[in-house]
């Protein structure tokens, strides 16, 4: 594997440690930039689901928490600090699966994750920007986007995707 791929990644963790992708090989991964205050903020209750399930199986999901205030698209929906975001995310989701320190998603400050993953897989129309909270990246056991999903894609809704390439 080249020294820029899926694997050479790293993110930051709540409490400034370090989330090292290279312990993700052999491991499927879905990738999610989530928000408390959002339409979509249910959904962390079918990312759960999907992590009970299919974890025992070789799957991670990775919850990249996003605020991008300067951002029109996004309004500010999440507001509060990481150790707010793990609070809520637990207590009213039952969120165990891994969550990322705030971070952008678009624009100049845009994290390592991010600009790989809308590198390799473009959206709708061939557009690489994040449109909204709740967008979804699916990587394969090898390290390879095979698939990204709109927010208004739900976790029920990409469940047989992940059971295919587990």
């Amino acid at each position: 594997m080249s020294d820029t791929g899926f694997y050479s990644l790293k993110a930051e963790l709540p409490g400034g440690k370090v989330y090292d992708f290279a312990d993700l090989k052999g491991k499927t991964v879905l990738i999610v930039n989530v928000a408390s205050k959002c339409g979509f903020t249910p959904q962390y209750k079918g990312l759960q689901a999907l992590y009970e399930k299919y974890k025992g199986q070789g799957l991670e999901i990775l919850g990249f928490p996003c605020n991008q205030a300067r951002c029109l698209l996004f309004g500010g929906q999440e507001p509060a600090d990481d150790a707010g975001v793990a609070e809520f995310c637990t207590l009213n989701h039952g969120v165990t699966f891994p969550l990322m320190k705030k971070s952008e998603v678009n624009g100049d400050s845009t994290n390592e994750v991010y600009k790989w993953l809308k590198n390799e897989k473009a959206g709708l129309l061939g557009l690489t920007r994040i449109k909204w909270n709740f967008e979804k990246f699916l990587v394969d056991k090898n390290g390879n986007v095979v698939q990204r999903w709109a927010s208004t894609t739900t976790p029920e809704g990409i469940d047989s995707e992940i059971a295919k390439i587990l």
